[in-house]
Parts: structure tokens; C-alpha cells; sequence
């Protein structure tokens, strides 16, 4: 029997999953999907928030304030990539300028530092690429951005280097409660287990109705956004927004931690909880919304898009806790926006609620908060180039060359705990595919690496979900 089963390898889960194997304890760690960070925490804004825009008391602002201090260390210890960029939120007239100033009164009821109302003029000193019908902005210095899908990667290695198991391709069917704990039934598996915690995103009111009468609701809220070519990563430095509304924080401009350049997301409420399907009606509207923060923002550049999911629970703030009526069952729900800002607090929070639950836990002695740094080989000086090509000759072979991936990397990311098996795995932990050919001339590089590493014949080699097979079999190359 494991002590705690964790549902969900997205942000939040592979979190209190790294927090957890702080103990001793028995974890596995579940998710429905081919590898970890494949719901919400591979599609969204990629931004550490501030904290100033939730609501004051709320879950959500609590956790924001709380958990964006913390990405330093923890990024510093993961060796993922984190930078604090600050953000604006601009108006346009009087009416947003009102707006402005109210986020900045909730920003102080936050304990948020550093928030600053300036001038119109003052926003174009700073971002010149920005429009000239600009009012004023509030500035926030400490807003940061990073690769959310690295983060939950790095979080699942740390963890499973630290002991916890990883069981992907695990859809729970259902939850039936023990004397003492749940039976957890998947696809694949039965799963005895003392504590369950679900951070199962856009599912976790389903989850939560296989063993809770404490209902909620969770509806998937699309935004869609456009990825920019990295000529054009510096046309503002800055995360942008305008003013936000009552369905999310608006369409912003952002660059991303890779060098390119973000706008997005527009905001859909649908039904298909695995609707990420993108629509040209929608990419439009992006188009024209973020010309109004820069009439030059330059969408010829476009690479690629995609869309994501958010959580939008009934209850309106992320909900955290044990189920009243199912002890020993732990809901992490509603992890919209803010949610990746706050994952480092809620999964301190996650971890207490266990404690008190189990009257305390103990500490192993040899838990390692360190994963085992990453090679960037694009990154590294001439000298240490040729002193590691030296070592290992497979980085000195370019797989990817709009991204500068070398082999020696992908074999890297490949033999690591939680390692990628899939193009889209390798893509998301080294890049290749990510740059202005989308994986064109790289792709069948990176299927050969991967059938030669995992062993496996190069028709098992599947893009992303299981079912998404590049290769058939061979050619019938007729009588010779």
C-alpha cells in the first residue's frame, strides 16, 4: 500500500510530489497522459505573477503572494531557467486608469512590493514599441517568466530522484473507499493507497465526485495564443496587459524565457474538456486586441499557436483542502491563473494539511532538493564547447539547427528520471522542434535517438499520447 497517491503530473501535483519525497513516505504519482506536464501546464502565459490582481482573502491571493518569492531558490535549485522581467498593466482612458488604481490598492492589501502607477510617457520610455494612445500603466517589477512545462519536469525528476514513483498513461475510473484509505482503479492498475491528493486539473470535479458529496463544478475555459519567431523576442521587455475583465487578465504581449515572443490568451468557456483545438475567428480577434497595445506588434513573425485549458471552478477561488466527508482525501482544485504563480506555496500549504492529517511526518535524511544541472550547449562559451565535445562527441552533432540542439543533449534529457519518450517529450526538455522550421528537418533526427535510447523499434516511437504514432511500418519498395 502507498502512503500517498498524488493524481496528476501537472505543476501543482509534480510540486507537492518534490515536497512530499521530503519525507518518508510511499508515493506514486498518477497521471492519464504519455508524459508529465501534458494538460494545462504545457499551454498557458508562462508568467510568475505579481500577486496584485486577485482578489484580497481569496485562496488565490494568498498563495500568489506567497509563492512568487519563492521561484528564485527553487528555480536556482532545479536549474530552470527564470527570469524577473516586471509587468504593466496599461490603460487606455479614465475608465481603465480607475481600474488601475484599483488593482493597485489590491496589490498593497497583498503585501505586493514595488507596485508603481506611472504616465503614458513614462510607459514609452520604458517599452517604445508600445502605442502612443497609452494613459498609464501600473509597473510591477517583481512579475517573472519561465518554461511552466521545464518547471513541472524538473519538479517530477527532483521527485522520482528522491523516490516517488511515476505512473503515467494511468486514467483513474474510479475511487472506492477502505477501512483504512482508497482503492484507486485505472486503466492499467489497482492502486491501494492511505491518502489520495487530486490536482487533476479540468477533472478534478470528476475526481472529486467518486468519493466526495461536496460537489463542484469545473469548466474548461480555452485561450489560444500566437507564438513569435525570435528575431522579434525583444519587441517588448516587459510582460504587457491590458486592463482585465471578468473572464481573465486579457489578451498580453509578453517574450518569452526562450527568446521569442507571446500574445494571447483570448478566453472561451466550452464543454470538451479536451477541446485544445485551435480557430481562426479566435487567433484574430488576438491579432487585433494586441494592436491596440502595439499597432507594429509584428504577427508576420508567427510560428506556430496553440491553445490551453483553465480551471474554472464553481466556487470561484482555487479550492484546497480535505474532503469533509471523505477523510484522508485531498482536493487541490481550480488552479486557474494564478495557480502556476502560487504551485510553490500551495504544495508547502498541501504538505501541512498531510501533517496534521497524520499526526507528522518524518524527514529523510539524504532528501537532495538538486537536480542534476542541464546541458545548454547553445549557451556555453567556445572553450567549454570543445572541453565537453571532447568528453562526449555527441554534442559536437546539431540535431536541431534553428534551436542549436546538439545529440548529446537529447540523449541527455532522455536517460534522466521522468525522461522523455515521446517527439513532444524531447521537445519540451530540449527544445528541438520549437524553432521557425516546427521540427521540419529535426524531427526524424530525433526519432531514430529516441527508438536507438529507449530501445524500441522506430514505429513504437509515438509523437505525444499513446495513439499518436508517426510511422506505420515500412514502404512496400516492390520485387527486386
Amino acid at each position: 500500500m502507498y502512503d500517498v497517491t498524488i493524481i496528476g503530473a501537472g505543476v501543482i501535483g509534480a510540486f507537492i510530489a518534490r515536497e512530499l519525497s521530503r519525507y518518508e513516505l510511499n508515493i506514486v504519482l498518477l497521471d492519464k497522459e504519455n508524459d508529465v506536464s501534458n494538460g494545462a501546464s504545457k499551454a498557458n502565459s508562462a508568467i510568475i505573477h505579481a500577486g496584485y490582481d486577485a482578489k484580497p482573502g481569496t485562496n488565490m491571493a494568498r498563495f500568489n503572494s506567497l509563492g512568487n518569492p519563492m521561484f528564485d531558490k527553487i528555480c536556482e535549485e532545479l536549474d530552470v531557467e527564470f527570469n524577473r522581467i516586471g509587468s504593466f498593466v496599461i490603460g487606455f482612458d479614465d475608465a481603465d486608469m480607475e481600474a488601475i488604481r484599483e488593482l493597485y490598492k489590491r496589490g498593497v492589501e497583498n503585501n505586493i512590493e514595488g507596485l508603481e502607477i506611472i504616465d503614458g510617457n513614462k510607459v514609452r520610455e520604458m517599452e517604445p514599441n508600445l502605442s502612443d494612445t497609452i494613459k498609464g500603466a501600473l509597473y510591477a517589477p517583481t512579475c517573472g517568466i519561465l518554461s511552466p512545462w521545464e518547471l513541472t519536469i524538473a519538479l517530477a525528476e527532483n521527485a522520482a530522484d528522491n523516490g516517488v514513483e511515476i505512473l503515467l498513461n494511468n486514467e483513474v475510473q474510479d475511487i472506492k473507499k477502505l477501512e483504512s484509505g482508497y482503492k484507486i482503479i485505472t486503466n492499467r492498475v489497482e492502486i491501494d493507497t492511505k491518502y489520495v491528493i487530486s490536482c487533476a486539473g479540468v477533472y478534478a470535479d470528476k475526481i472529486n465526485n467518486m468519493v466526495s458529496n461536496e460537489a463542484f463544478v469545473i469548466t474548461p475555459r480555452k485561450g489560444q495564443y500566437f507564438v513569435l519567431d525570435k528575431s522579434v523576442g525583444d519587441f517588448v521587455n516587459t510582460v504587457v496587459f491590458q486592463c482585465p475583465s471578468s473572464v481573465g487578465k486579457g489578451i498580453l504581449i509578453t517574450p518569452t524565457i526562450h527568446g521569442n515572443l507571446l500574445l494571447g490568451p483570448d478566453a472561451e468557456d466550452i464543454e470538451d474538456k479536451d477541446d485544445i483545438a485551435t480557430a481562426s475567428e479566435n487567433l484574430e480577434y488576438i491579432k487585433e486586441v494586441a494592436r491596440r497595445s502595439a499597432t507594429a506588434v509584428p504577427i508576420n513573425k508567427v510560428i506556430t499557436t496553440y491553445s490551453g485549458l483553465r480551471s474554472e471552478v464553481s466556487t470561484g477561488d482555487f479550492i484546497i483542502g480535505e474532503a469533509k466527508d471523505a477523510k484522508g482525501f485531498i482536493n487541490v482544485a481550480g488552479i486557474k491563473s494564478p495557480g502556476l504563480s502560487s504551485s510553490p506555496a500551495i504544495a508547502e500549504h498541501v504538505v501541512n494539511i498531510v501533517k496534521n492529517i497524520t499526526s507528522g511526518l518524518k524527514e529523510k535524511d539524504n532528501f537532495n532538493p538538486r537536480r542534476r544541472r542541464v546541458v545548454r550547449f547553445h549557451k556555453l562559451s567556445d572553450e567549454e564547447k570543445a572541453e565537453l565535445i571532447k568528453k562526449e562527441p555527441s554534442f559536437g552533432r546539431i540535431i536541431c539547427r534553428c534551436e542549436s540542439v546538439t545529440e548529446g543533449e537529447i540523449v541527455d534529457i532522455i536517460n534522466r528520471n521522468a525522461g522523455a519518450t515521446t517527439v513532444d517529450g524531447v521537445k519540451r526538455r530540449a527544445r528541438p522542434g520549437t524553432g521557425r522550421c516546427q521540427g521540419g528537418f529535426c524531427g526524424p533526427r530525433v526519432v531514430e535517438i529516441l527508438a536507438r535510447e529507449l530501445n524500441k523499434d522506430i514505429d513504437e516511437i509515438m509523437k505525444d499520447s499513446e495513439a499518436s504514432y508517426i510511422l506505420t511500418g515500412k514502404t512496400n519498395k516492390g520485387k527486386e
